[in-house]
């Protein structure tokens, strides 16, 4: 990022105001401004403190055991994936002069709605709702976390975050209809949200696609030969690395290409960030919300590189033969456990059954199991198959 420390910011407009005066600080449950921190470096706090948060390390991210092998503390977890996509975050929104302290927190809670297993028992939960009339939307999830299920202070429940930071969890990643969910009125669902918002989806696109090169490779599941023939951009950035370096380890030239190839992602989202807003001329966030698109995306050349590195993953880790029967096992366990807990009910917590009335059986059900860490659900599957 050094070449770009000496371009110029967006206009200071466009970021979001962070005093307690703005609009978007607004909390549904008045409180006092703290005496030393902003409104969303408190909303960070809140979220880094959440047990929904610390949970996200039991959940997986893309695989935490190979078949056949026990768990290994090298991969990824949801958590550490929350971690880099913070990291990046932090970095794009400063070197563009945007509301770092609210990117931070948008993308510390970004995934934070995610069920144990992965996008394998998102899918699970998913299909056991549309049995129903129902869908599992994790994003969605996430705003019921922060808005009523963590419960930590006496005076309301959820964590009362800023209305920027809920609005972000809501659209970071997609646009919800008005005429689909009335219950979300409030998030601006006519407008595109700011640019700390949009940047997160792509932070997480760049931080999944290298740290899973890495760990495919790491695995085994996925030999360098390949990706080095299937992805252009890390080949030429592993050619460079190992002239550079001729005498390190195999394994250092790896990470120093996969160093740069994410170097040169973000690199590109905040360059083509600033052109998109300088080409439409915008001031001020209101012109950020009425643009026709999202203005954080990749250049042309380097959304090709991301789109090659996606398909490339898709068709040699994500799918591969050991992977699939690891999902599908993942979602076995998944729709046996909301089956059990459909004809069971009294098996869940009295909090959890407390909600059945209002929120009905079927949701107070996936809302149990989204809140699992992958460790728990197999084991409570276990011993439900053992009754």
């Amino acid at each position: 990022m050094t070449a770009l420390l000496n371009e110029p910011l967006l206009p200071p407009g466009i970021a979001v105001n962070g005093q307690a005066e703005s609009e978007l600080t607004r909390r549904a449950h008045a409180e006092p401004p703290h005496a030393y921190r902003a409104p969303f470096a408190r909303d960070v706090a809140r979220i880094l403190h959440a047990r929904a948060f610390r949970r996200l390390a039991g959940k997986t991210q893309v695989f935490t055991r190979l078949p056949d092998e026990g768990l290994s503390d090298h991969f990824r977890s949801r958590l550490t994936h929350t971690l880099e996509v913070t990291q990046i975050s932090r970095t794009v929104a400063t070197a563009l002069g945007l509301n770092a302290e609210l990117a931070e927190a948008l993308a510390l809670a970004h995934d934070i709605g995610h069920p144990p297993f992965g996008h394998a028992g998102e899918r699970a939960l998913d299909r056991a709702l549309r049995c129903h009339g129902m869908s599992f939307d994790h994003n969605l999830h996430a705003l019921r976390i922060v808005t009523w299920f963590e419960e930590r202070y006496p005076a309301f429940r959820g964590l009362n975050l800023t209305l920027a930071v809920r609005e972000g969890i809501v659209k970071h990643s997609r646009d919800y209809s008005a005429a689909e969910h009335p219950e979300l009125a409030e998030y601006f669902l006519g407008e595109l949200p700011p640019l700390e918002a949009q940047l997160i989806d792509m932070a997480d696109e760049i931080a999944y696609l290298t740290a899973d090169l890495d760990d495919g490779l790491d695995s085994g599941i996925i030999a360098l030969d390949q990706v080095r023939e299937a992805v252009p951009l890390f080949r030429g950035f592993h050619d460079a690395a190992m002239a550079s370096f001729p005498r390190a380890a195999p394994k250092l030239a790896v990470y120093e290409a996969l160093r740069r190839l994410l170097n040169v992602f973000v690199t590109d989202i905040v360059q083509e960030i600033r052109a998109r807003v300088e080409a439409l001329g915008a001031t001020a966030l209101a012109e950020i919300r009425q643009a026709h698109e999202r203005l954080a995306a990749l250049s042309p050349e380097m959304e090709t590189a991301r789109a090659t590195t996606k398909a490339f993953l898709y068709a040699n880790l994500y799918n591969s033969p050991g992977q699939e029967q690891v999902h599908a096992q993942a979602e076995k366990v998944v729709i046996e456990i909301f089956d059990r807990m459909m004809g069971e009910p009294e098996l869940m917590p009295v909090d959890h059954q407390a909600q059945i009335p209002t929120e009905g059986l079927a949701r107070t059900v996936a809302d149990y199991i989204a809140g699992m860490t992958d460790s728990y659900i197999v084991q409570l599957w276990e011993r439900c198959g053992e009754r």
